[in-house]
């Protein structure tokens, strides 16, 4: 009678657990439908028990800490967790993490834009929603060497806990394309994000982690230091918890990683110069510049910052690009605003300062500072200037492009090669001349070369190829992937499991 008891039991739960999915599955948002389910069954348990229904083991907190001790030993027992864990498992965190990037990017886009005040609403929903197209598991793969002395397998093993840094120029697109890389190679992450975007930051942190709890168990696969300092971004750097360091910022934090004794990967500076020939299809370089330049106005690292054309074309590409979206401005106009957009060196031989108000606005409020009133819906600001104004000397982050007269494709490649100051960053050319491209791919030899097309076809939208918003130049590993967060694991079988 016990025994059937317990069965009629278990059958009455499991006929209550089906009505609820059906109901909440009818219901409820679709990111938390599988919570919902979760909690509405303890309830329902708990009535049929009398017992309470247990607390949830994730913290309240979802991933985000006061301090990198704790955001760091949480991250730990995630990564004790995945360890355990399938790679269908992995799978399910990951597409959890796309779905929310791609459902909620007009929300998550806005608290960004809001909270960082730079770029262009439309562009932050764009960069969220692009995080479908980074690879995750699918990338990984094993090789194996088979020969009269045995098997030889190489699998690729993720390190653990990565310290990953942030930059406020893409907040939670850096942070979400970082969490489908490293956790489908199988890393747990403790970000540490730029200050002026920890609040969204911390705010994906919460809503990736909730879900992935309530669809998979698992906790903490991310966690955030919610209030970070410089001082925490070091103490991220030397926490012996931390296996592996990924910076995405500026030139100071990525020195400061280059410091470390762990090996870091790091995405450097960038200043992308562009090359017209005299072979170049002409509108669809003024196109692109201007598609590329306007880009979330021009914060990404691997946009258009200056313009080398030939003469022959000059004057027909200036008058091209007014025709896709650019204001173009005078002598006197460039002039005005070169000296309120940089302050002189302060040295001899230092560099021109960024007025950092300038980054990441609008072109229209740019012209609005030298007394220019032009339709809000201007992509960009552009000029022609001499190779010596700090628009072309200095990387740059707002929609202002400067244009060079060169004597010929000699001279414009050159001068690109000297003003990409050889970080090996990006370079871009249009020409229908192949022995022009190849000769300028070998002269700038940087991790992104891009022909005929914007800059962000270099990473897979407009080009083929994937995504990723961390883009390791000075350290080689160029557009990160799942395997770039992995070390190599030798398996060998001496003599044996040769079958052929």
């Amino acid at each position: 009678m016990r025994f059937r008891g317990q069965y009629r039991f278990a059958e009455g739960v499991a006929k209550w657990q089906r009505v609820v999915e059906a109901t909440v599955q009818r219901e409820a948002d679709v990111q938390a439908t599988e919570q919902t389910i979760r909690q509405v069954v303890q309830e329902v348990l708990s009535q049929l028990t009398g017992r309470a229904p247990a607390a949830p083991a994730a913290s309240a907190r979802w991933g985000v800490f006061d301090n990198v001790d704790d955001a760091v030993a949480a991250a730990q027992q995630g990564f004790e967790q995945l360890s355990r864990a399938s790679l269908e498992q992995r799978r399910t965190a990951i597409d959890i993490v796309k779905r929310i990037c791609e459902e909620q990017a007009e929300e998550l886009g806005r608290l960004e834009f809001e909270e960082t005040k730079i770029g262009r609403l439309e562009h932050k929903i764009a960069k969220l929603k692009a995080i479908r197209t980074v690879p995750g598991v699918e990338f990984l793969r094993t090789d194996a060497v088979s020969g009269s002395h045995g098997l030889t397998v190489t699998e690729y093993a993720p390190f653990g806990v990565i310290g990953a840094i942030t930059p406020v120029t893409h907040s939670l697109p850096t942070l979400a394309g970082n969490f489908v890389n490293m956790v489908a190679a199988g890393n747990t992450i403790v970000c540490n994000p730029h200050p002026s975007g920890a609040r969204i930051a911390s705010e994906g942190v919460r809503r990736f982690n909730r879900a992935i709890h309530a669809a998979t168990g698992l906790e903490n696969l991310v966690t955030i230091v919610g209030n970070p300092t410089i001082e925490s971004a070091q103490q991220v750097f030397d926490h012996r918890g931390v296996k592996l360091l990924v910076v995405t910022g500026g030139p100071a934090v990525a020195r400061a990683a280059l410091r470390s004794p762990k090996r870091a990967i790091v995405a450097g500076p960038g200043n992308p110069p562009v090359v017209v020939d005299a072979t170049a299809d002409i509108s669809n370089a003024a196109k692109s510049i201007v598609a590329g330049a306007a880009f979330d106005n021009n914060l990404l690292c691997i946009g258009e910052k200056e313009v080398f054309a030939v003469k022959e074309i000059f004057d027909q590409l200036m008058n091209a690009v007014s025709q896709h979206g650019g204001y173009r401005l005078n002598a006197a106009q460039t002039a005005a605003f070169s000296a309120i957009a940089f302050a002189p060196p302060k040295e001899q031989g230092g560099h021109y300062q960024l007025n950092r108000d300038f980054i990441g606005r609008d072109a229209s409020w740019l012209a609005a500072q030298i007394g220019l009133s032009i339709p809000s819906e201007t992509q960009i600001l552009y000029g022609e200037t001499d190779e010596h104004n700090p628009f072309v000397t200095e990387e740059q982050m707002m929609p202002f492009v400067p244009f060079v007269r060169t004597n010929c494709t000699d001279h414009a490649i050159a001068l690109a090669r000297k003003y990409e100051h050889g970080f090996g960053h990006t370079a871009i050319i249009h020409s229908r001349d192949v022995h022009t491209i190849t000769k300028m791919a070998r002269v700038m030899n940087t991790t992104l070369f891009v022909k005929n097309g914007p800059c962000m076809a270099g990473l897979g939208l407009g080009g083929e190829g994937y995504l990723s918003f961390s883009i390791a130049t000075p350290t080689g590993e160029g557009v990160t992937s799942p395997l770039t967060f992995t070390r190599q694991r030798r398996c060998v079988m001496v003599e044996d499991l040769r079958i052929i």
